[in-house]
């Protein structure tokens, strides 16, 4: 073999290498993206980015941020049974959702029929509270179905949004004054 066919024949391997690059390696890099295993979400916040109830930014699981309110707590406003929206008190010492009376009513549980034959202690007192299953709560992108919930037949002022809905959830955790909610 002569000099010049040897580079002749390195100048066509070359040129061959080059055409490879350009159209097979774009394709190997789209397929290596294809089969790499999503990062978790940066769990940073920002203040002025996110609304109340709204989701977590590039998330990777379904979520909801809800913000402290002035009174010190935090509240939800979540549709029911696919039928309205309650604002809802989160309370962790709640053991159930529990529903004031008024909220049921709204939501077509007619709470004049119900069983009230559970004593519930609230911080109020004692009262009599009725055992309901909840269809669907959906806070944004969170949505629980089947939930626990006690109509209560008094004392009670806001509707809670309790561990019977928290505890059907992957996570949730306070972070200053968020509150996100996972599933």
């Amino acid at each position: 073999m002569s000099a010049t066919n040897f580079i002749g024949g390195m100048i066509v391997a070359g040129a061959i290498a080059g055409v490879i690059a350009v159209f097979v390696a774009p394709k190997l890099d789209e397929s290596a993206k294809a089969n790499t295993v999503p990062q978790a979400a940066s769990l940073t916040v920002q203040d002025a980015a996110i609304e109340d109830g709204a989701p977590l930014p590039n998330a990777t699981r379904r979520s909801a941020v809800l913000t402290l309110k002035t009174d010190g707590h935090y509240w939800a406003r979540v549709l029911v049974n696919k039928k309205a929206t309650v604002n809802f008190m989160v309370d962790t010492g709640a053991s159930v959702v529990a529903l004031t009376y008024d909220d049921a009513r709204r939501l077509g549980l007619k709470p004049d029929s119900l069983d009230y034959k559970w004593r519930i202690s609230t911080a109020g007192g004692e009262t009599m509270g009725a055992s309901v299953l909840l269809d669907s709560l959906k806070i944004n992108q969170v949505h629980v179905r089947n939930v626990e919930a006690m109509v209560l037949k008094s004392d009670l002022d806001q509707s809670l949004l309790g561990m019977s809905f928290l505890s059907q959830l992957y996570a949730y955790e306070f972070r200053g004054e968020r509150l996100i909610l996972r599933q």
